[in-house]
């Protein structure tokens, strides 16, 4: 019997974010027939304009029973009172499990789903659905987090690794695999979303703090306390931690972690510097504590990056 998936969407949704499950789902289809049987549904159903124009033909919503509920996101949450329908709708579908991708978790969160729950969404909107749904349990920098019969995912393509997740849980790690090679994708992608984040490069939203984080790229294999980079940037240690996080959306550890991760792994993918020396240099000081932040953002030591990196 093959798993029921319903891909959700309404005018406004972000094309990427239904292809992209769509063709992962559907290259699953092709190594394991009669898998899936998959639906585009929509309020009303008919021609749903997606956020670049380019129409998506989708069904009524049906209650089901569906397997899998998958909730597109895209430019048409920023007004969720226009996704009442999806909203009610949600309550009552039966399914198996309910996902989103990107910022769908407003419409999951809307219909309660994410009380109390662990979730994430685009790294550019944590702090508005912060704000607005403080019930849910945010972890921002995950690509995917799956809760019981809950998963969501950050931004966009990382519905991609949503779907291999939710296939891999389905037909098991060896079927995934297969897809994410003729995806030409990571089967599970390293590091989390807030490497993606343009906010810290570039200073935080107002860009306030540019210049800060070039003074500390300059000096990273120094000790880079909260109360050294408040003091260089003229405000009380309680207040500058409070306006960095608004700004960037990282702590000012978070930080200083980021800007060494990326001096160091440039560094082990193209110096010839032992490791030993890069940590040194970029102030992790112990190999051992370099090695463990690699795993945590990369998912690898920095012996396979540089492996991998020459080839």
């Amino acid at each position: 019997m093959p798993r029921r998936l319903a891909l959700v969407i309404f005018p406004g949704f972000q094309l990427l974010d239904a292809a992209g499950p769509i063709a992962a789902f559907e290259i699953a289809e092709r190594y394991r027939p009669g898998s899936y049987d998959l639906a585009v549904l929509a309020p009303g159903g008919g021609q749903v304009a997606s956020s670049s124009g380019v129409r998506f033909a989708a069904e009524p919503l049906a209650d089901g029973p569906f397997d899998t509920i998958m909730i597109s996101g895209g430019d048409g949450t920023r007004a969720i009172e226009e996704l009442s329908h999806i909203v009610r709708w949600l309550k009552v579908a039966r399914a198996r499990r309910r996902t989103s991708v990107c910022s769908g978790a407003y419409v999951l969160a809307e219909a309660g789903l994410l009380d109390g729950r662990r979730c994430t969404t685009h790294w550019s909107r944590t702090d508005d659905f912060a704000r607005r749904y403080p019930k849910a349990k945010l972890d921002a920098d995950r690509i995917f987090i799956r809760d019981g019969d809950i998963w969501t995912s950050a931004g966009i393509t990382a519905g991609i690794d949503l779907a291999l997740a939710l296939i891999e849980d389905d037909l098991g790690a060896d079927v995934a695999r297969r897809v994410a090679q003729q995806l030409v994708v990571h089967q599970r992608r390293p590091g989390g979303q807030s490497q993606f984040s343009a906010l810290i490069d570039l200073g935080g939203r107002s860009g306030r703090f540019a210049d800060l984080m070039d003074w500390m790229r300059a000096r990273l294999n120094e000790t880079l306390a909260v109360e050294r980079l408040a003091a260089q940037a003229a405000m009380s240690p309680r207040n500058f931690a409070r306006v960095f996080a608004a700004e960037t959306g990282v702590t000012p550890a978070k930080a200083v972690e980021r800007l060494r991760l990326e001096a160091a792994r440039t560094a082990v993918e193209t110096s010839h510097a032992t490791i030993e020396q890069v940590a040194d240099a970029t102030g992790f000081g112990d190999p051992e504590r370099m090695r463990r932040a690699f795993l945590r953002a990369f998912g690898q030591p920095p012996q396979a990056l540089r492996r991998a990196a020459r080839g």
